[in-house]
């Protein structure tokens, strides 16, 4: 399935996100990339400009996400959500939880963009709701 989303560049350098690989066994999610150079301190939060703004089709939005070789050095995206009525530059918020210096030039890639369709719950309050073999166990219930 392939959607269309109209992509605005706010500014000349700003890169369209990009997929590294098609096809039947293609990637998930596109890269994003960093508009400017920045810097992160370990425990930095800071939101990096990409340049862009999206429309989506009303269905549709998107999730942004880590790029799995910038989390294994700790460096991690926050606060992921593109709802298809948002038409503002999308700026990717990163962590550094890493204990170094993590610099990111102009064109890094920097995060991976997930289109996802949106579906909408309808949310009815109960006294109590069923029980399942694996009822309230959470955090290492599978043994992981």
């Amino acid at each position: 399935m392939t959607v269309k989303v109209n992509v605005a560049k706010l500014h000349p350098a700003a890169l369209l996100p990009n997929y590294a690989h098609r096809g039947p066994f293609g990637d998930l999610a596109a890269d994003v990339s960093a508009l400017e150079a920045a810097e992160l301190a370990p425990g930095e939060i800071k939101a990096l400009r990409t340049g862009l703004t999206f429309e989506f089709p009303s269905e549709f939005g998107a999730l942004v996400e880590d790029r799995s070789g910038l989390a294994l050095k700790g460096i991690c995206t926050l606060a992921g959500v593109i709802d298809p009525g948002y038409r503002g530059e999308l700026k990717v918020v990163l962590i550094n939880l890493g204990k170094e210096h993590f610099r990111i030039s102009a064109g890094d890639r920097i995060a991976q963009l997930r289109i996802i369709r949106r579906v909408k719950g309808e949310f009815s309050e109960v006294d109590s709701v069923s029980s399942t073999e694996r009822d309230a166990r959470g955090f290492g219930s599978t043994g992981s």
